[in-house]
């Protein structure tokens, strides 16, 4: 029933930055974690960061200082603001709803967009 489109990917630079959205639609919950995934090719996937419904964040250590994850409850949208971008940070990134607040079963995900990050 909920919808996810992620959008604002593109292909950058070393040391360039991009803002990734997911814009949800249908039904959400009024307490649900959401999340930021990558996959490389060849890669698993991985979890880039997440955003509880009270506002807490978490991303991983690879992209600490980096990357931020952050909402807009009003627009339903979750954004991730990517600064200093690496070659290593080149994936399809998908954004994903978690089930209720819980930020470790996920049960919507988005269709992805392509970051390409040239050396």
């Amino acid at each position: 029933q909920v919808q996810l489109v992620e959008s604002g990917g593109g292909s950058v630079q070393a040391g360039g930055s991009l803002k990734l959205s997911c814009e949800a639609s249908g039904y959400v919950d009024n307490c649900v974690c959401m999340g930021w995934f990558r996959q490389a090719p060849g890669k698993e996937r991985e979890k880039v960061a997440s955003i509880e419904c009270n506002g807490g964040t978490r991303v991983i250590d690879s992209v600490k200082g980096r990357f931020a994850i952050s909402s807009d409850n009003a627009k339903k949208t979750v954004y991730l603001q990517m600064n200093n971008l690496k070659p290593d940070d080149s994936a399809v990134y998908y954004c994903a709803a978690g089930d209720r607040q819980y930020c470790y079963s996920w049960v919507f995900w988005g269709r992805g967009t392509q970051v390409t990050v040239s050396s």
